[in-house]
């Protein structure tokens, strides 16, 4: 634009980057990189997350925390997925996609049966965890940060019709809600 305004991002088309006209292939090359860098981002993220629950988990005998460490494996894994996907010739391909979606669809199914038998094994065991500070800023952080990642993937995942990144983005929301049940149930711990 000539009077100084920048035009606002256009969404590009969810069609495999060699069927992309020319003008268009940048963007899509762009938004294919942050979708890696943004699930790159999850996944360290999840790994560090996972170490800090897991050891706190341990120390303060918190079936909870524990379990907040194994779901960090989960959401890295759907994170790795994302990345599988844009790597290579699979950025050009659909059957990667539905792949993908496929593989993110099961790791919700893993994650489910994870909440589930956590849940049954909690109220059935009776365990009383001591106190975990360090849980609680963990739970804290990962509540407020989340959220974050979940819209910037659903956003990239959207502009690239890619179903499989917007559903990652979802379970970082899902990790957010943990986060925050997990938040509330250290809390208690306290009373």
């Amino acid at each position: 634009m000539t009077d100084g305004r920048v035009a606002p991002r256009q969404v590009v088309p969810a069609l495999p980057l060699a069927s992309v006209p020319a003008r268009q292939a940048p963007e899509r090359a762009w938004l294919v990189h942050r979708a890696k860098v943004l699930a790159w981002g999850g996944i360290g993220w999840h790994a560090i997350e996972f170490g800090i629950a897991l050891a706190a988990g341990l120390a303060t005998a918190s079936i909870a925390l524990v379990g907040f460490g194994i779901d960090s494996l989960v959401e890295g894994v759907a994170g790795l997925v994302v990345v599988w996907r844009f790597t290579g010739r699979r950025v050009q391909l659909t059957s990667a996609e539905r792949r993908a979606q496929q593989l993110i669809a099961t790791s919700f199914f893993v994650l489910g049966v994870y909440v589930a038998v956590g849940a049954v094994r909690t109220l059935a065991g009776g365990v009383h965890p001591r106190v975990s500070r360090v849980g609680i800023g963990l739970a804290a952080i990962t509540a407020a940060a989340m959220p974050l990642l979940a819209r910037a993937k659903r956003r990239v995942g959207r502009q690239l019709g890619s179903v499989a990144t917007v559903k990652e983005g979802r379970q970082n929301q899902l990790c957010a809600y943990l986060s925050i049940a997990l938040l509330v149930g250290l809390g208690r711990t306290r009373l």
